[in-house]
Formats: structure tokens, sequence, C-alpha cells
């Protein structure tokens, strides 16, 4: 496996811990419709979160967040209407969140930003 591909699974990992660790539930881990995918789906309050988690090893290629483009954003809002036709209820109300993961000097910082892009 590659080293990125490692990186990437560990992101997910360590975001799926925070999110716990702040009350939120995973409802789905690398939800795909097609070629789509959305790397976590989580839930609190009566909120879904649709969730992208990008991870970087440094600054060499910008900031994490930089990658998500806004052709990745129209991507996971068409996966994420699929996600709430097939398993949306009543009285939820739906976002769009990013967690990212930045390697520095040996550790890793991990951030979840909230609401991070709407519809």
């Amino acid at each position: 496996m590659a080293r990125s591909h490692e990186l990437g699974r560990r992101g997910e990992a360590l975001a799926a811990t925070l999110l716990d660790g702040g009350g939120w539930t995973i409802l789905d881990r690398n939800w795909r419709f097609g070629h789509k995918e959305i790397d976590l789906i989580a839930e609190r309050d009566g909120t879904v979160a649709f969730i992208e988690v990008k991870a970087r090893s440094g600054r060499g290629f910008g900031h994490p967040l930089d990658a998500v483009t806004a052709r990745k954003r129209r991507e996971l809002e068409i996966a994420a209407r699929v996600w709430i036709d097939r398993h949306g209820r009543p009285g939820q109300s739906y976002r769009f969140d990013a967690v990212w993961v930045l390697r520095e000097r040996g550790g890793l910082s991990v951030r979840h930003v909230e609401d991070a892009w709407r519809l």
C-alpha cells in the first residue's frame, strides 16, 4: 500500500475518533454511489454531516483542504442526495463538513471544519 494511501486511511480513522469524541455517531464509512465516495457520514442531534477527510504529509502541496475542489464538492453533493433519498428521515438536517489531517514535525494535527460548504 502506498504511503499516501496509508496516511489517508489513518486520517479517516483519526477523523472518526475525533467525531466520536465530539458526540457524533458514525453512520457510514466510505459510502459509495458509483465512482463517488463519501468518506464519513455522521449524525449528532438530528444533523447529518457528509464529511470529506483530507490528509497531507506536509504543506508541500498546500493545505489539505485545498484538495476539496469545486468538482469534488459537486461529486459529494450528488452522492449525498442519493444517500438522503435512501436513508434520510423526516426532521433531519444535512450539511457538508471536512476534517483535515496534517503531519508536521513528526506530529499530526487533526481539525474538524463544520459546515465547510453549502449546496
